[in-house]
């Protein structure tokens, strides 16, 4: 199988994990996962601060690493919502329940492009100790770290 997944992954926290294990688990061990990671111009339209594109692919990097993963991967640079996804060959579109409506689209310009529709998988988003989802923005607030914990 061949699976891709897009995020800006910064902080890599416990819901970007989930996401990416899941793409991983999909692809199977020789399967193909491609990780469309956001440039710095597009993350750059984000409500908080993101660390470089290179700080973001060192970590996304150590993570796959650290798990082990047999599948091959590659990260190439995401600079719109759709990135390769529109026209690529791929099997699955791995997305969250906050991005389901970019891979609704994306499916439907792939019809308009008289290319196959690919399978939507959606990853729940993971909850928070006050179970509140765990976003990005939340941790750059203070209110929790990466695994979802409360900072007191």
């Amino acid at each position: 199988m061949r699976v891709v997944v897009g995020g800006t992954f910064d902080p890599l926290h416990a819901g970007h994990r989930k996401l990416l294990s899941r793409s991983f688990d999909l692809a199977g061990p020789a399967g193909e996962v491609v990780i469309g990671l956001t440039t710095d111009e597009f993350a750059g339209t984000k409500e908080h601060p993101v660390q470089p594109y290179q700080k973001r692919l060192d970590n996304v990097t150590a993570f796959i690493l650290e798990k082990g993963y047999t599948a091959s991967w590659a990260v190439e640079p995401l600079s719109d919502r759709y990135g390769s996804a529109v026209d690529a060959d791929f099997d699955i579109l791995v997305v969250s329940e906050e991005t389901f409506h970019v891979a609704l689209d994306i499916n439907e310009l792939r019809r308009q492009n008289g290319l196959a529709k690919v399978d939507l998988y959606v990853v729940s988003c993971v909850l928070a100790e006050d179970e509140r989802r765990i976003s990005s923005t939340r941790i750059y607030r203070g209110e929790i770290d990466p695994h979802g914990r409360l900072i007191r």
